[in-house]
This record gives C-alpha cells, structure tokens and sequence, in this order.
C-alpha cells in the first residue's frame, strides 16, 4: 500500500475538533478579543493546511486507482494472449466470434473469427458446443452443465471444456498425459499359459528320441515366436508354457491371429495326429493372482471348444482365435475311466439324481439322459428325467418310450423336479454347459451337487459349480460319451434294447448316419450298444422323413444361392414360418450339394424368432460365425435365434462373414 494512505487520517473526528476548537476560540474571545483573534487566525491557517493536505490526497488516489486499472488491463490482455490456454467465445450459430492468441496457434491461424466451431473441432459433439441457445426466463438465466472432453488436433491432444451457457470453449493441451497413459495401459501386465494340448497322441509309438525330438522342435519354433513378439517364456513342464508380456505385445499376437498355432499344426503335419497348441491369456486383472486365474480359465476355454486355438480375456471380452481344425479324439480312454468311477460315487452318496438337457431337446439329450438313468438305476438310486412336453424332433422317439411304461415313468415335469429336489440331489445336466439353455435353469439354481456331460465346444457361459465336468468336443454326441461311461461305472452294464437302440440313435443322428464328425470311438461305443441288442431297423423307422416336409425342404433349397463361391445362403420369404427343426435339416441337406463347403438357412420361427442354422463340413468353423450373432455349437454344426425379421438377419450374418474374410479367410 502507498505510504501516503498509511499517513493519512482517516474517519470525521478531525471536524468534530475544529468544531471543539471554534467554540473554544469563542469563549476566549468573550474574554480577550486579541488571543480570540490570534486563535483564530492560526485555527484558520490549520483547517487550510488540512483541507489542501485532503485534496492533495484524492488527487494522488484517483491517479494510483487509474494507473492501476490500466496495468490490470494490460496485464489481463497480455495473459490471455500468452497463457497456454485456448480461450474461443461462439455464437448462437456455433461460429467463433472471439478467440485468443494460443488458440489461433492451435490451428494454425491468426484469427478464427468467424469459422464453424463443428469444422474446426469435428471431433466435439454438437451438443457438447451449445445445442440450442440457452433460455432466460422469469429474470433467471437457464444454466447447461459445463461439458468435458479429450478431442485431437493435427496429432496433438487437448481438453475441451464447454461452458454452453457462456458460450464459452476451453482448449488446454494434454499430449504429455494421453502419451503417458497409453505408455501405462500398453505396458500393462498380461500374462498367459502355453499347452501343448495333444502331446500323447501325436507321440503315440514314438520312442523316447523322437519323442524328444518332436518335444524340441516344437519347442524351438514357439522360442522363436515369442522372440518375435517381444513375450517371455518360462517352462513349466514338457508341454506347458508361461507367458508373460505387455498389452502391446498382446495387441500384435491378437493382430497376428496366433499365426504359432498354424505353423506349429502344419509343421507336425506329417504325423498321424498334427501337433496342436492351446493359449489362454488375462489382461486387465488388479492383481497378479487374479490375472493366473483368469489366464488359467482362458485355458480351459480353449481346451473346452476342442484346443488348437487361443482364448484371450481382457477384461470383460473374451476372444477366440484359431479352433479352425477339428478336436483331436483321445486314444486313451483313461479320463473316460476316471470320471465313470466319479460318478458312480457321486450317485451312491445321493439320494435321487435328476437329469436334464437342453430346452427343446433332441434325440442325442433324451438318448443320453436315458443312458444315466440306467446307470443310476444299476446301484438303486432313484433317478428321474426332466422332460417338459414334446417337440417335432422327438415325437417318433417318445412313442417308443411309450410301449416300455416303467421307462416312461421315469420322465417328469420340471415343476416335479423342483419339488423333489433336496440338498442330497445330484443333478447331472447332459447336452450342454449352459445354465440358461437348459430345461429349467431353476434347478442349476437350486441344486447343491451338479455334473456336466456335453459334447460341444466350450462357451463364455459356464456351470462353474459343477462339481464333475465331462465336456470332450472330440465326441460326436452326448450318447458316445454316456456309453463310454456306462463301460466303466459297473462291472456288469445292463441295458434294455429299448435304451440300448435310443443311445445308437442319438449317435447317429448327430453323426448324420456315421458320415460327419466320426472318430474310431464312436464306432466303437457303437459297436458296444449294437452288442447289447441296439435295434438299427427300429432307429430307421424314427429318423424317416414325412413327405410333407421333404417337399417343404424342396420349396426352401429353391430359394438357395452361393456366396463366397462355396457357401449356400438360404432366406426365406417374410411371414414364412418353419420349425427349427425344419431350418437345421435343410441345412444337412445343402452340405451334400456340389461345390458347397458350408451352409446357412435363415427363417423365421413358429415362436416368432429368427432362426439360422449353419453345417460345414470341417474347412469352416461355422461356431465362431455363430457366436458373434450371440449363439454358439460345433465347428460343423451351429445355430443361433434372434430378434427382428429375416432380411436384418440375413445383413448381420453376411458382415460376420466379410470381417472374417477380411481378418483371417473363411474357408482353411
């Protein structure tokens, strides 16, 4: 502060003395008119000192206040044009109508009067700049909330901030933070589990040199992958690998497409059974022990669709890559053991076993479900099988239960179930590993001990609670898997010609009459039920064709033309209503045409889905087409439902399949 306003009087009591005085100067008057006099001639001479002292002062005020304000002025004038600060006011157009220094620098211009804010910032939404203008009503302005957002500018990042009231748009420059957040989330750990997931059988009768052999040239190749990519090895065993790396090195093996599986598979090529890889990685988990976790999950993902492949999941996606050959089938039926004798001693220590499928079941369900009834029948547990109504796919099959009445009692609704359900109850779910895909996912709910028996390839949804999983995507059906399992869980297999010729049936319907997806155990599971009196004639006589529907499957193939050379696409009229049923055995039936390699049936459903069937014959995974629609399969056999009419289904498939063709080819 100035010393001359630290010297300075401040307040009136200054007029209250001179008044003091005056009077004073008056009493001495009335007694000596000459010391009156002098009085007031001095008194007079103060108050003119003061009174010029006073003006002096308000002059030198008004000059410092003035001074002052033209400072602040040019002070605030010069920080607005050089803070490194973008300062942009628009109008009710969205044009600039005032901008400072720093931001004409940002775009490389002096002024950016008069620009569209929507060119110069394409980036900012329309809303975020104002929408429409701001209303003031009743005497009180209407206030939008201030708008934050990262937006780029000639490679350079900044933070915009847009006051709409105001009209007002801030631009600070954060390329220093983006660059060092992107640094952080690329060197992020991940961390992966490498098998070797077909070992045994592709060494089968070698001896130990060429096993050794094998083990190190294989070896060899993925040192050289992981060199490439930037991911340390470290290995765990002859056939396991952990990986850990970076999210950048992550991105460049998803970017690849896991090329190490196909070099490997077609490097051991010469080999009666191809050597094959599987890969499950994590990335995005807090903690370390929560990423093995998840990368040993993946694993088990991979393995469960049927190996050769990679499942990497960061954070919540989940991705596959690879899974373009087929399961490799088990010659050693030592797992089919194992889990056989867990299961007789699962269903000796309960008190009933209920057993259920999937919602609209086929023959392969109910032939398996049949299959463990018996085999909880062998050790005197009451078991039932949760069926609610029939379905086109089963009828024949339940008019043959019907002639066997203690066979037909053993099927119960699923109110039944749940009503006699107890905490002892094992529940063995046959045909699929999703809760919400089967009969009444209330009961996976409920139950306190669970099995899994299933055949198809492993999805994102599981039933994590289950205590015994059997999941083989090598098997052809359920069925196969069933009868390797009754060899084993008694001594002495009894089954009735009835149950025998229903598990044959299920084979074979999945198996399209032994033709598709067959391994030398399907036909020796075959071979064991055709022992045990297995009727063929009697599975004819189920799987015949009515006339009707052949002649409604003719009407359909009209309709079929090629895409990508060797695919059949199928859509059907709008209103054209078929079961699924139907759609999936127009589909079979394409895969035997000419030239087709896979084939795609859209429809429309009785229940007002869309429905698509897809078939291959092995060189296209049509499971991966699939699942991207949200539904799910084989390699050979998928299909999914969805909302919405047949021409929208029909654009969403044929997008699937251009972004395959484009990322890896359709076709192996």
């Amino acid at each position: 502060m100035p010393k001359f306003l630290q010297r300075r009087w401040h307040g009136y009591h200054t007029v209250w003395a001179f008044l003091l005085l005056l009077v004073l100067i008056i009493i001495v008057s009335i007694y000596n008119w000459a010391l009156g006099v002098v009085s007031l001639f001095l008194s007079g001479t103060l108050c003119f000192t003061m009174l010029k002292a006073e003006l002096s002062f308000r002059r030198n005020l008004v000059e410092y206040i003035n001074g002052l304000s033209f400072r602040i002025k040019r002070v605030e004038g010069e920080a607005l044009g050089t803070l490194p600060l973008g300062i942009i006011l628009y109008g009710e157009d969205r044009s600039v109508e005032w901008n400072n220094r720093y931001a004409g620098e940002i775009f490389s211009r002096k002024s950016l009067v008069g620009e569209p804010l929507t060119e110069l910032l394409p980036d900012l939404l329309q809303t975020a700049a104002g929408g429409p203008p701001v209303k003031r009503e009743a005497g009180k302005e209407g206030i939008q909330k201030e708008v934050r957002m990262e937006i780029s500018v000639d490679e350079r990042y900044y933070q915009a901030v847009v006051i709409p009231s105001e009209r007002l748009l801030y631009l600070y420059e954060i390329t220093e933070l983006i660059d060092l957040r992107q640094r952080y989330e690329e060197e992020k750990l991940a961390l992966g589990i490498l098998l070797m997931d077909n070992l045994d059988e592709a060494a089968q009768g070698m001896d130990d040199q060429q096993r050794t052999s094998l083990i190190a040239k294989v070896t060899s190749e993925i040192t050289e992958w992981a060199k490439q990519f930037e991911v340390y090895l470290r290995r765990l065993s002859s056939e396991r690998y952990m990986m850990l790396l970076n999210y950048r090195s992550l991105q460049a093996l998803e970017e690849s497409r896991f090329v190490i599986l196909d070099e490997v598979r077609e490097m051991t090529a010469d080999l009666k059974v191809p050597m094959t890889l599987s890969i499950g990685l994590a990335f995005g988990a807090e903690s370390a022990s929560e990423l093995g976790a998840l990368a040993q999950s993946s694993l088990d993902m991979a393995l469960g669709r049927g190996g050769d492949q990679a499942a990497v999941k960061a954070g919540q996606r989940l991705s596959f890559y690879g899974g373009k050959s087929n399961a490799a089938e088990k010659r050693t039926r030592v797992r089919a053991r194992v889990i056989a004798h867990a299961l007789r001693d699962l269903i000796q220590e309960s008190d009933r076993v209920i057993i259920m499928g999937h919602r609209n079941p086929d023959i392969d369900a109910v032939g398996a479900s049949i299959g463990l009834l018996r085999a909880a029948q062998m050790y005197n547990v009451d078991a039932d099988i949760v069926l609610e109504g029939p379905n086109p796919s089963i009828t024949r099959m339940l008019e043959q239960l019907r002639r066997d009445e203690e066979l037909y009692s053993s099927f119960i609704s699923t109110e039944q179930a749940l009503q006699v359900m107890t905490e002892h109850t094992l529940l063995i779910v046959v045909d699929t590993h999703k809760a919400s895909m089967t009969m009444e996912p209330r009961l996976v709910q409920y139950a306190s001990r669970i099995v899994v028996v299933d055949h198809h390839r492993r999805g994102e949804e599981f039933i994590n609670e289950a205590v015994l999983v059997y999941l083989e995507p090598y098997a052809s059906s359920t069925c196969e898997l069933v009868t390797e399992l009754l060899q084993y869980i008694h001594e002495k297999v009894k089954l009735s010609t009835l149950e025998a010729t229903m598990l044959l049936a299920g084979i074979t319907v999945d198996t399209k009459h032994f033709a598709l997806h067959t391994g030398s155990r399907t036909f020796e599971a075959a071979g064991f039920l055709r022992r045990l009196g297995a009727d063929t004639i009697l599975i004819q006589r189920m799987l015949k064709e009515d006339l009707q529907e052949y002649i409604s499957k003719a009407e359909i193939i009209k309709h079929a033309r090629m895409v990508y050379d060797h695919i059949a696409l199928v859509v059907t009229a709008p209103g054209m209503k078929i079961p699924q049923l139907l759609i999936a055995q127009t589909a079979d039936t394409l895969l035997g045409m000419t030239n087709v390699l896979a084939s795609f049936v859209i429809s429309e459903r009785p229940d007002g889905l869309i429905g698509i069937s897809a078939r291959s014959l092995g060189r296209m995974n049509v499971q991966v087409v699939m699942e991207k629609l949200g539904g799910g399969g084989h390699l050979t056999n998928a299909a999914v439902q969805l909302e919405g009419t047949s021409k929208e289904a029909e654009a969403r498939l044929l997008e699937v399949l251009a972004e395959i063709e484009a990322k890896e080819g359709l076709f192996e």
